[in-house]
């Protein structure tokens, strides 16, 4: 763990140094990218520089504990366990700093509710869903913009679609993402039976700006004479250009400038289209089978989490939490159960790393 933390250090003062050059400072991009490294970086370096600074303190200790003036040898031996489980703290917040981070966790989050089965009933608890994530949003200071709905007539949803905007909406919403199952009597219900309902939340990162880089490595550009109708130099000069990116192997053609250097980057303006186009439907790709792994089909069985409306009982099956606080979950208080969720996968992740 220690060579890891050291590690890290190293890469930490080393992008301090970066992002102080005026040359980098002068390209925005570059800048950012550093920046953020960085600030990802910072808070484990500050504890391990705490611990370093308490494992001295405490060598110091040890050995006025064990020295001649009885007076030090008292005071410091009665610092000593302070200081001792100062360390043990410290280190244990540098396990948990250096678990794997998803990448995703600091993006904003796509909420998207549906109404599975159950009918009305269904529908009704999904506007009870979307509020309780409001709800929750609101007390973690983040905000909610509805992006579609299609309500029902009795105030229920079969579909909303919100964006959640805040700092760790993401790292905390991931483990909404499945089947919540529903148990209650439903307000047209007259025999007083308890039914029980499906709704699918599907929690995904917000997608950024796919950004297109091309390196010179990755093109070949070929220049030929144009064909076809033109103008006067069409067939004398070599101004037709040909663009082929290597890694992908999409070719573009451009023959309509009579200047080869207008057509080249018309062909590479038309190229980076193309590359943007492939790489967010790939993008897109990705997040769709990530949602249709946490939605499955809608189904009662597939629960992750059920609501007890008689019992006023939550149970998140995952980790075998339950609460008998049902109305002040409904209400946005998920802080328990989610914490819980980030425990074991904190644990998990902990386990995977040895």
């Amino acid at each position: 763990m220690f060579d890891r933390l050291r590690e890290i250090e190293r890469r930490f003062e080393e992008l301090e140094r970066q992002v102080a050059d005026p040359a980098v400072i002068a390209n925005r991009r570059e800048f950012a990218r550093l920046a953020k490294e960085r600030a990802q970086l910072e808070e484990t370096v500050v504890a391990w520089r705490e611990r370093q600074r308490v494992a001295a303190e405490l060598e110091e200790h040890r050995e006025l504990a064990q020295g001649k003036d009885p007076d030090l040898r008292e005071l410091a031996r009665a610092e000593l366990p302070a200081l001792e489980s100062r360390i043990a703290a410290l280190d244990g917040q540098l396990k948990q700093l250096l678990i794997p981070r998803d990448p995703n966790d600091e993006r904003n989050t796509v909420l998207e509710i549906r109404a599975g089965t159950g009918g009305d009933e269904a529908s009704l608890f999904a506007a009870e869903l979307f509020r309780m994530y409001t709800r929750f949003a609101e007390r973690q200071g983040w905000r909610v913009e509805a992006l579609s709905s299609s309500p029902t007539g009795l105030g229920g949803f079969k579909e909303v679609i919100a964006l959640v905007q805040g700092k760790g909406a993401y790292s905390r919403l991931k483990f909404e993402g499945g089947v919540h199952r529903v148990q209650r009597v439903p307000v047209t219900e007259t025999q007083g039976r308890i039914h029980t309902s499906a709704v699918t939340v599907a929690v995904l990162p917000e997608a950024e700006d796919v950004e297109v880089e091309l390196a010179d490595k990755d093109l070949r550009v070929d220049v030929y004479r144009s064909s076809g109708p033109g103008g006067q130099s069409v067939n004398t000069t070599d101004s037709a250009v040909r663009v082929t990116h290597l890694p992908t192997g999409l070719v573009v053609t451009c023959q309509d400038e009579k200047s080869q250097h207008k057509n080249k980057a018309k062909a590479l303006k038309i190229l980076r289209a193309r590359l943007l186009e492939r790489a967010q439907q790939e993008q897109h790709s990705e997040i769709a089978a990530n949602r249709k792994a946490m939605i499955g089909s809608g189904d009662r069985s597939e629960k992750i989490r059920t609501y007890n409306f008689p019992q006023s009982r939550v149970t998140d099956h995952r980790v075998n939490l339950t609460l008998h606080t049902l109305d002040r979950v409904l209400d946005g208080e998920l802080g328990a159960i989610v914490d819980a969720l980030v425990t074991r996968q904190q644990a998990e992740a902990l386990q995977a790393a040895g």
